[in-house]
């Protein structure tokens, strides 16, 4: 069998979404499917493979038929179109090619991963707004077309929602969609890509002393992991800001950032701009050799310093979700995380509140036994920076 995934970009080390196609193309490959990439010129160039083709110049509109062309020659047994907006340029072109397709005698079935929906509907300037929105509504009504992707999801033969959020708005719009799953995503790095085996050969006191030998630490430094892409929405300046307090009472903890700055969303001179800035800040915040910043890894060195690490943090100024492929793969890893910044936490076990109080109390003297129980998972030599950490970031 052989399929063609429609990428936007296809730089895994740059992008979330690429990343998951490049781990989607491993998974196929492992059943024995054959899968080429369709992309722009410049992008395939770039890699060199044959299996990664330039279909297209750019993602508007006067190349759509350049890329319908390019999936009629790749004689796939089956389309798979991965889309999240900003990996097009925020080109809506994308959203005729299904119908363009069709037009055209394509008979192969047609499948969308959809990442992220219901935030980018169609304003197009010069029709007035109660003519668009009556335009809008009569297709959808009829399941024609929809309000946001166009022509993408009601002409597909399946539509994958890579998260609940998505699922429920298209679910809501689209009503007589039949073919709709929910499939949520991996983490980013499992940690089958250090060991396969954690009964018997995995020894994570190696990773903890590979990890402290890196960045020149001590072997018994506590250490606190970011893993991402660096980016000013990230919190990374709250995340060290709330680093220097821990470090003015635990002069022990350490802190490693793992991952590239550079990314679609921080184009390479934005990405080296940045990257100063961090540095400038944690000279300034005057931590010195206690922070280490790893740049962009391949998986499996990603990996190893998780196993090496004692908690993993996420101070996402947004917050995160389900989707947060950087929070499975902390989780995946066996790290209590923190990740939200609250000043009350509620502790739930099987539906029901446990503990319902400010950060402090919560912490220092928790009234449930299940929430002294999650606090008492903690290693005995890990506890007090993990809540130092907990109490500065929440």
């Amino acid at each position: 069998m052989r399929v063609a995934l429609i990428a936007g970009t296809y730089f895994p080390e740059r992008c979330g979404v690429a990343d998951y196609t490049a781990q989607l193309r491993q998974a196929l490959e492992a059943e024995g499917v054959q899968s080429l990439v369709l992309t722009t010129r410049s992008v395939a160039q770039q890699h060199g493979d044959p299996m990664i083709q330039g279909a297209v110049a750019d993602w508007n509109l006067a190349n759509l038929p350049a890329l319908a062309k390019a999936i009629h020659s790749s004689r796939a047994d089956l389309l798979h179109i991965q889309h999240a907006a900003g990996t097009y340029g925020f080109q809506r072109a994308i959203f005729l090619l299904p119908l363009l397709l069709k037009l055209s005698g394509y008979g192969a079935p047609i499948v969308v991963s959809v990442h992220e929906y219901g935030w980018w509907e169609w304003q197009p300037a010069g029709i007035p707004p109660k003519w668009l929105e009556a335009l809008k509504g009569w297709g959808q009504e009829r399941g024609w077309w929809d309000r946001e992707d166009g022509f993408l999801l009601t002409q597909a033969a399946a539509v994958i929602a890579t998260n609940g959020a998505a699922a429920a708005v298209i679910r809501a719009r689209l009503p007589q969609l039949e073919r709709l799953y929910r499939i949520p995503i991996a983490a980013n790095v499992s940690a089958s890509d250090f060991t396969r085996d954690f009964d018997s050969d995995f020894d994570r006191s190696k990773a903890r002393r590979q990890l402290r030998q890196r960045c020149g630490w001590q072997p018994d430094r506590q250490v606190i992991a970011f893993f991402g892409f660096l980016h000013p929405v990230k919190g990374i300046e709250t995340l060290l800001l709330a680093f220097r307090q821990v470090l003015d009472t635990d002069p022990n903890a350490g802190l490693i950032l793992i991952g590239g700055v550079e990314s679609l969303a921080l184009p390479a001179q934005q990405a080296a701009d940045y990257w100063q800035q961090l540095q400038q800040r944690i000279q300034d915040l005057n931590l010195g050799s206690a922070v280490h910043l790893t740049g962009y890894l391949p998986a499996p060195q990603v990996s190893e310093l998780l196993h090496g690490a004692d908690l993993g943090v996420l101070p996402f100024n947004p917050g995160v979700t389900s989707k947060s492929g950087s929070l499975l793969t902390l989780l995946a890893h066996d790290l209590p995380v923190v990740a939200q910044m609250s000043d009350r936490i509620m502790v739930l076990e099987r539906g029901q509140i446990r503990d319902h109080a400010d950060t402090a109390t919560i912490l220092e003297g928790p009234t449930s036994t299940y929430t002294r129980r999650l606090l008492g998972a903690f290693d005995a030599n890990q506890t007090a920076t993990t809540k130092r950490m907990i109490e500065h970031v929440a």
